[in-house]
């Protein structure tokens, strides 16, 4: 089994890649739309989960609160980020300059959580059960994963 930080971690260590290999392509091309749409699922995914399993819990402290609030806050500011990219031509130097801006803001939140939030959420979650926060992280983002075209067609008829 897997604990709640490896698997997050995991998710990081996988999005760092294809946020690497994604800046590696160039225009449109079929390797850059294909490395995008793998990103944009699975940070979707990974961030709903991450906010139901790991943030809900981090509530119940007086600092969780506050730390929970300045992620999703993030998650919700990168979400925007994604929602602008995945609307413009790939192609333009537009989109480039609001990837990179991306890349940066996600790296960081992506340090941010595992140098900082990782180390208070210990004082929260007990070793015994971060396992089972762990798989409850990945079966949430694993449903999540076939949520993120429905919810994007919500959004569309709102």
């Amino acid at each position: 089994m897997t604990s709640i930080y490896e698997a997050i971690k995991a998710d990081h260590d996988r999005h760092r890649e294809l946020l690497s290999r994604i800046a590696d392509t160039s225009g449109a091309s079929k390797d850059r739309k294909t490395a995008w749409r793998t990103f944009y699922c699975d940070v979707k995914a990974h961030a709903a989960a991450e906010e139901e399993t790991f943030y809900s819990r981090l509530m119940s402290k007086t600092w969780g609160q506050d730390a929970a609030r300045h992620s999703v806050e993030e998650h919700a500011g990168l979400d925007d980020l994604m929602e602008e990219l995945d609307n413009m031509d790939m192609a333009s130097s537009g989109w480039l300059n609001k990837f990179h801006k991306l890349d940066e803001d996600y790296r960081h939140h992506m340090d941010e959580e595992e140098n900082e939030i990782f180390a208070r959420a210990r004082e929260v979650i007990p070793e015994t059960e971060t396992q089972g926060y762990g798989t409850r992280f990945r079966e949430r983002k694993a449903k999540e994963v076939t949520l993120v075209e429905d919810k994007l067609a919500d959004h569309l008829e709102d």
